[in-house]
């Protein structure tokens, strides 16, 4: 790289935490090869937007995200617009039309080629492989530990990717088409990396994959995520390990023990379970039955001590009848998840199910979401009212979002960005960020709780 070639980089990253890691070894790289990262748009000689296109509003935002970044090309022509991720991987042909603007995309399998790509004129960049054709090529990459990976300063919770890529065919999701088939990294690799990023500060590993309990299949090796689990136990300083996007189908007793047994592996639990009708869990090839769901929750709460679990649902499938959608309310009202996210169906060009009769109307699909999200409000805060006067260690993340008078932490049960905090008032001055405090609550709001510094 010469000095005339650009310098600074400007990201914006959309979608899940899996997409989010893949924009921090994106950035690992330009850093490595000389650029810096800026968070004023306008200053910026590239501009990256890392895209989701899992439902049709996660689309849109992609969208509007890049005509923003557009506008930003139109004050400043010499900077260069990259368009990456899921969007890029599913309508590259389709947007290179649309949006001239774009320099060029690169997909979920090539975005490890960015960095030498930013090196080539823009003509040239563009009829690259890496650059050209992505529909039609099937991503296979996934980093390993050397890596270069930039994780933001001062992280002290994170995200570790152990697998990419997903071999399931539920009917709904386009999910492999967009990623692949599942690669999972080794153990070792994994640990690695788990020990470069507490080095660095991290207290807190999220484990993420597109399917985390199949982790370990294709190396021929079921009960590789519990040996996983068990060696990450074995890392100095590194305090909280947690599970996410854990499939119920292959959740064995190994990998229960391992949860229960390993003290750094939190009792928190995001099983996305979809529904509990047998005749949409069929439709949805989910490959699993409500009795079957209603054992392992039933399992893991006797063999799991303090268990917090989070769960996602997805209504308004095609072919969902009123019954339907009634076994799943009542599937809610029973097992009174902590934690619920709620999708309306979005109907997925190249899904089996965007083919299925009996498509649902909007008005329908909507109004069952709401419905869910109605019940579980209730059942949540019913859970928050039941933690006043007891104590619980938190992770202190800094202010609050809501006043700067307040900090603000979360405790096991409280996943990153998704599952609420706990604000802190009457803070002595000697706590901060990245601190584990004990805090005892003093009260409880529908999705927040609010407490005070014990020790």
């Amino acid at each position: 790289m010469t000095d005339s070639q650009p310098r600074r980089v400007h990201v914006v990253s959309l979608g899940c935490p899996k997409n989010r890691v893949d924009t921090e070894l994106m950035m690992g790289r330009l850093l490595q090869g000389g650029f810096t990262p800026t968070p004023d748009a306008d200053q910026a000689d590239v501009l990256l937007v890392n895209t989701c296109a899992f439902i049709d509003s996660s689309k849109q935002e992609s969208v509007d995200a890049i005509l923003d970044m557009a506008e930003v090309k139109d004050r400043n022509p010499d900077a260069r617009l990259v368009v990456a991720g899921c969007l890029s991987q599913r309508h590259a042909p389709e947007l290179r039309e649309s949006m001239p603007e774009v320099d060029f995309f690169i997909g979920t399998g090539e975005y490890q080629k960015l960095s030498e790509l930013l090196e080539l004129p823009p003509a040239v960049a563009l009829a690259t492989p890496a650059a050209a054709g992505l529909k039609k090529r099937r991503p296979a990459f996934i980093a390993d530990h050397l890596y270069p990976r930039y994780v933001p300063p001062a992280s002290f919770s994170t995200y570790l990717k152990i697998a990419e890529g997903c071999s399931q065919s539920c009917s709904f999701c386009i999910i492999p088409r967009l990623r692949g088939i599942q690669r999972s990294r080794t153990v070792d690799d994994i640990v690695d990396e788990a020990r470069r990023l507490v080095e660095q500060g991290a207290l807190e590993l999220n484990l993420v994959a597109q399917d985390l309990t199949h982790y370990g299949e294709d190396l021929r090796d079921p009960d590789l995520l519990a040996k996983l689990v068990r060696q990450l136990g074995t890392v100095d300083g590194l305090r909280w390990v947690r599970l996410m996007y854990a499939y119920p189908h292959n959740f064995s007793d190994s990998l229960i023990d391992a949860i229960a047994q390993t003290d750094n592996c939190l009792p928190y639990l995001d099983m996305p379970l979809q529904h509990a009708s047998d005749a949409v869990l069929e439709k949805m090839n989910r490959r699993t039955s409500r009795l079957e769901m209603e054992t392992l929750l039933d399992k893991l709460r006797r063999r799991v001590d303090g268990l917090v679990l989070r769960t996602t649902l997805l209504v308004g499938h095609p072919g969902e009848r009123e019954q339907d959608f009634d076994e799943l309310y009542d599937f809610v009202q029973q097992q009174r998840f902590h934690r619920v996210g709620c999708f309306a169906y979005s109907q997925e060009q190249g899904t089996v199910s965007a083919r299925m009769p009996e498509q649902l109307p909007t008005a329908v699909k909507r109004a069952r979401k709401s419905r869910i999200m109605q019940l579980q409000q209730a059942i949540s805060a019913e859970h928050l009212e039941q933690m006043v006067g007891q104590r619980y260690e938190v992770l202190v993340e800094g202010l609050s979002e809501e006043s700067d008078l307040l900090l603000q932490g979360r405790y096991y049960g409280q996943a990153p960005e998704i599952d609420g905090v706990i604000y802190i008032n009457d803070a002595p001055d000697n706590i901060g960020r990245g601190q584990l405090r004990t805090v005892e609550i003093s009260e409880a709001h529908d999705y927040d709780l609010v407490g005070h510094v014990i020790a």
